[in-house]
């Protein structure tokens, strides 16, 4: 068989499987809905990663709404090579397993382009908060859990809505 001719479903396959390779980890988005109240929301379900980033799902108590929230964030590791990340100035270095600030939001981080030329990294770590106000009152939301606006469990799509890095 030739290994350069490929259908639709074995690209599919290899799309999905690379995330399996030594040192490649991708995050998956999957749609959760509620069959009550059509409540729908796409998120990981879970705590989950990807090279630059992890991601816990939360729930917002005050919103009704479930968020992925950042909760670490890799970036370099001298505080000049911060380039986009500026806005969060580093008043002083915090100590391990602080957070400096409020976290970046989701897509905002999904939509940064990769570092080059950088090579030294460290993670951020954030507290989870609801990325609609820090006041608001969040906790962990992990599949299966119930819906945010009536309280029925959630149903999960079968294959992951996005995939991301």
């Amino acid at each position: 068989m030739n290994d350069r001719v490929y259908s639709g479903a074995p690209c599919l396959v290899r799309l999905f499987s690379t995330q399996h390779r030594r040192g490649h980890r991708m995050g998956r988005s999957f749609w959760f809905e509620c069959p009550k109240c059509s409540y729908r929301a796409k998120v990981s379900g879970r705590a989950d990663r990807g090279l630059t980033f992890f991601v816990q799902t939360i729930l917002c108590r005050d919103c009704r709404q479930l968020y992925d929230a950042v909760t670490r964030l890799r970036v370099p590791a001298e505080i000049n090579g911060l380039g986009s990340l500026a806005r969060w100035r580093l008043v002083r270095s915090p100590a391990p397993g602080r957070s400096i600030s409020s976290p970046p939001g989701f897509q905002s981080v999904l939509d940064r382009l990769p570092q080059t030329g950088v090579k030294r990294f460290r993670w951020l770590p954030f507290k989870i908060q609801c990325p609609v106000s820090a006041l608001h009152r969040v906790r962990s939301w992990n599949d299966p859990d119930r819906c945010p606006k009536c309280g029925v469990y959630l149903e999960k799509s079968a294959l992951p809505y996005r995939l991301w890095d």
